[in-house]
């Protein structure tokens, strides 16, 4: 059983060490690394499909016929000639030069960035949707530097081609890009937690699914993932579009689309500049747009976004300049106008859209008045790489049932979430499942509600409780960490890391143990065996008429309230007069403390 995370974590280690090493910067360390994964991932399915071929091939004159590129087409898979193999680049002599070796125009090549150069375009000559997306920089890296790098990824856990290894490897790197990189706001690379929540709210199924700002691909992605945890083929029943102004973006996202197995017609450069241009001729046909468009784009030309179309609700404000200065919502219009009559949309949309004045307001009024806004999510500070700002997350759906028709399900999630360091915050897998579960009350589907349940019962043990198993592990754990320190404590200088490491083990299965207790507990003190309720400071299902009198204003904030505050059974007045206590007893310390230091400096005679 693979390790994944110690996996992903020791393979970012070892190439970021090398980086660092070297006079690179992240920009330019990004893409060629991500090449290399991709290479990798385009071995590994080259092998397990060589492998299901010659299961069956036939023999003449006592030998094996060797494969073809066609047995490889016939099966959807990528033919890797010998010069474009991974083995073959990892087991190449170190003096390159002196090898003789010829690119696929004849031409000697006398370093090992140009011997992977070729392989990127050998591979591209077997792929319609590749070409001219392989970063074929290499020749910038040094050969120990690029030996290396081909000798880090060539680790057989990634030959695990089924269990996606290779994909989470490379979204993994894609995050820790985007973190070191941060540039263009960061909007290549959605964080997961976000592009999670939008495709579990929206449940894809089959369908044309649209993303006209799809930076690396994570929508696109993540559906795969959803459709196939469904037991269906993704490439079968979904297709995928995409719009991505910025080149390199685009590049990222086919390559992502490559090592996840999937296809997808990704538009790029200055045709799939959304605000001009509706590259797929798409609208009115999505069943689901997904996105993470850049927020508060200044500068759009008016005249341009006008004749583009796709705003059945108008124009948002424009500028003496014939400038819309602020163009979130012409991205809001765009997302509602491409779905179908049924069709669902998902976004992330900065949290000032929600309730914006002047030509957005009246968008935003005409939008309500449809019915179709299904689902409005307030998140909080620290979610992205590059922004702290919140941002809130929109759905909508055409296909809302009929006694839904005029409410709006708005959650509150600003003070929910885990915190993974100083600067970055996310939902945890059951918060995840705890939010969607709201939505899931929302619309009726109890038996979802009651398999989550199971699920942490499954997770937990059935035996005791949600509190009695929370206080349980909390009682555990507190117990490990006493044993951990005394153990530390006696034992010898030279066994204590080990020994310090051995309980470290069994302190995180019984923290992460905790985390879904609490969760559990979380979720069904609110809703119990599975009623939907307004929670204040949670969540609250306004009607139409609720959302008119507050101006039509779609911040969660403005109709969940204030939850009530916890009695902490702290006496106020009391608590207050131990505190001045305290804080007298400082005071008296710290002038003790000053005369001393006086009294050191005159024998000093300073």
């Amino acid at each position: 059983m693979i390790n994944i995370r110690k996996l992903e974590s020791e393979l970012w280690e070892s190439a970021d060490l090398l980086r660092a090493g070297s006079k690179l910067t992240s920009n330019q360390y990004c893409m060629p690394v991500l090449g290399l994964i991709f290479l990798r991932y385009a071995f590994s399915r080259f092998k397990l499909v060589e492998a299901e071929i010659l299961k069956d091939r036939p023999v003449r004159n006592g030998q094996v016929l060797p494969v073809e590129e066609s047995d490889f087409a016939s099966r959807s898979a990528l033919f890797l000639p010998r010069e474009a193999q991974y083995a073959y680049l990892v087991d190449l002599p170190e003096n390159i030069s002196a090898a003789g070796l010829t690119n696929r125009n004849g031409q000697v090549m006398n370093s090992l960035g140009e011997v992977v150069n070729n392989a990127m375009e050998l591979v591209e000559e077997q792929s319609e949707q590749l070409s001219g997306v392989l970063p074929k920089d290499y020749t910038m890296f040094s050969d120990e530097l690029l030996a290396e790098l081909l000798r880090i990824f060539n680790n057989s856990a990634l030959d695990d081609v089924g269990g996606d290894v290779i994909g989470r490897i490379y979204e993994y790197f894609l995050n820790k890009f985007a973190k070191n990189i941060a540039q263009d706001d960061g909007v290549f690379f959605t964080p997961k937690s976000l592009v999670k929540m939008i495709v579990s709210i929206l449940e894809p199924k089959e369908g044309v699914l649209l993303d006209p700002a799809c930076g690396s691909g994570g929508m696109f992605v993540q559906t795969g993932d959803f459709v196939e945890h469904a037991g269906m083929l993704a490439n079968n029943t979904m297709t995928f579009y995409g719009q991505e102004k910025v080149e390199y973006n685009a590049q990222l996202c086919l390559m992502n689309l490559a090592v996840h197995g999937l296809s997808g017609v990704i538009k790029s450069g200055d045709e799939a500049n959304t605000f001009y241009h509706d590259a797929h001729n798409l609208d009115g046909c999505c069943d689901y747009v997904m996105a993470n468009p850049p927020f508060n784009v200044d500068k759009v030309k008016a005249e341009s976004a006008q004749n583009a179309g796709r705003l059945p609700f108008g124009m948002p404000t424009v500028n003496k300049n014939k400038e819309v200065s602020n163009a979130n919502y012409l991205w809001i219009s765009y997302f509602y106008s491409y779905l179908n009559e049924d069709g669902r949309a998902g976004f992330v949309m900065a949290s000032s859209a929600t309730d914006s004045q002047g030509k957005d307001k009246d968008i935003r009024e005409k939008l309500v008045r449809t019915g179709h806004v299904d689902v409005m999510i307030s998140a909080g500070n620290n979610f992205f790489y590059t922004k702290s700002l919140p941002c809130s997350l929109w759905f909508f759906d055409k296909g809302k049932k009929e006694e839904l028709r005029d409410k709006v399900l708005f959650i509150d999630a600003r003070n929910y979430y885990t915190v993974v360091d100083r600067t970055l915050n996310e939902w945890n897998e059951w918060q995840l499942k705890n939010l969607n579960a709201i939505v899931w009350l929302y619309r009726g589907e109890v038996d979802k509600y009651q398999e989550l349940l199971s699920e942490y019962r499954q997770e937990l043990g059935d035996q005791l409780s949600f509190p009695e198993r929370a206080q349980q592990l909390e009682t555990d754990l507190q117990s490990a960490r006493a044993e951990a320190r005394e153990a530390v404590a006696q034992a010898a200088r030279k066994d204590k890391k080990r020994i310090e490491a051995e309980y470290q083990d069994t302190i995180q299965a019984l923290e992460q143990k905790l985390t879904v207790a609490k969760e559990a507990l979380w979720l069904t003190e609110k809703f119990g065996d599975g009623v939907y309720a307004d929670i204040p400071g949670l969540c609250k299902a306004a009607t139409l008429e609720e959302i008119e009198q507050k101006g039509f204003s779609l911040t969660p904030g403005a109709y969940v309230g204030v939850a009530p505050a916890e009695d902490d059974g702290v006496d106020f007045h009391e608590r207050m007069t131990e505190i001045h206590k305290e804080l007298l007893e400082l005071q008296a310390e710290s002038d003790r403390l000053m005369e001393t230091i006086s009294k050191n400096w005159e024998e000093m005679g300073l």
